[in-house]
């Protein structure tokens, strides 16, 4: 017995004849598609990631940390982009210049859950800032995460310096940074589509914008000069530019897949703009409440996987459980770690110097020259 499935989409009605019997081997959205495999695999990842937000949002109402700032909405896009990533340290792997709602991007390049949670708990067993910063300020050199910083946007313009070392070293290695549509404001972002596109010297930069449509509290359509955040780039005849819906990870993922073979093969820019949502507002300190009037891009996957039969409802379930009871027992776990202590505020603040031995208890300059 055969079924018709039927996919609409702007670009027209997709219409698949398949067996009941077995799953797909392809799922498709419009003209894109990827594996059912892949398929599975980016579903799983975006659970495990809602599962580790929804849980801090939780330990920053219920006391256990003291603020809390993500991406509930974005998973499509961050497990997309740190699926595709080459991961590893130095200029033949991929430089990472991340903001503060790209858990998604972290978990699926390999972060253990505790630790984005030591960092939301500020433990002083964060691997990243030892309890200093807010969650969502991740560092990693083995990886080329470079530190992610509570300054808005300056990422657009630290990604220049790395590109510049891949263009110069060779090989395949990009840049790839990440913002949002309202960082796009400073100077900081011109400046790095400035830099990326000079004649001659044009540098291997994937830029993206992750659009999810608010500044905090302001509408970006009362802000944006544009009506596409991608249009930026058409003074720049070097960059190509797309914007797309990453609300479906079908799609986001072929985007994301395009933008970086353009980079990596004609080390040149690219601009993305990822359309997202925002589920739970700015951050903690705007209440974290759900809005339902946004798309829920886990839950429109969710349903996709099933009308196409690549999964069924208790499957899905028992993902859900799995991702709940790892994302629980970290925060178990981590709940019983040493926190800092006054004796830990300037540690690790300055590098070893010549000058300790004259200011052994204390920084306060270099010794007056004689």
């Amino acid at each position: 017995m055969q079924e018709v499935a039927e996919d609409s989409s702007s670009f027209g009605s997709h219409r698949s004849v398949r067996s009941l019997s077995s799953p797909p081997l392809v799922i498709r959205s419009g003209r894109d598609s990827i594996s059912v495999e892949l398929a599975l695999t980016i579903f799983r990842q975006m659970i495990r990631t809602r599962a580790l937000e929804e849980r801090s949002i939780k330990m920053s109402k219920s006391g256990e940390a003291y603020f809390w700032i993500g991406g509930p909405g974005e998973e499509a896009f961050n497990v997309c982009l740190g699926m595709q990533l080459k991961r590893g340290a130095g200029p033949d792997y991929d430089y990472l210049h991340l903001h503060y709602r790209n858990a998604g991007c972290m978990l699926a390049l390999g972060m253990a859950p505790a630790d984005h949670i030591r960092q939301l708990a500020m433990t002083a067993t964060d691997p990243y800032s030892r309890g200093r910063n807010f969650v969502g300020h991740y560092a990693v050199p083995a990886w080329n995460v470079v530190p992610v910083t509570s300054v808005i946007e300056v990422q657009y313009v630290m990604a220049i310096g790395t590109a510049h070392v891949q263009k110069r070293h060779g090989g395949e290695g990009i840049s790839v940074v990440v913002g949002g549509e309202a960082g796009t404001a400073e100077g900081d972002f011109e400046s790095c589509l400035l830099w990326s596109n000079r004649p001659g010297r044009e540098l291997p930069t994937l830029i993206t914008v992750t659009n999810n449509h608010m500044g905090i509290s302001t509408q970006a359509e009362s802000q944006l000069g544009t009506k596409r955040v991608a249009d930026r780039a058409k003074p720049y005849p070097s960059t190509k530019y797309e914007t797309v819906d990453c609300n479906d990870p079908i799609v986001c993922w072929n985007a994301i897949s395009r933008a970086m073979r353009y980079c990596r093969e004609q080390r040149k820019p690219f601009l993305l703009e990822a359309l997202v949502s925002r589920l739970h507002g700015h951050s903690s300190s705007s209440g974290a409440q759900r809005d339902f009037n946004e798309v829920d891009c886990v839950a429109q996957f969710e349903q996709k996987l099933i009308d196409v039969g690549a999964i069924d409802a208790e499957q899905v379930r028992l993902m859900k459980d799995d991702a709940k009871k790892e994302i629980d027992d970290a925060v178990t776990e981590v709940m019983r770690e040493a926190r800092p202590t006054k004796a830990d505020v300037l540690t690790h603040t300055y590098a070893p110097s010549e000058v300790d031995a004259v200011y052994a208890t204390d920084y306060t300059g270099l010794p007056a020259r004689r």
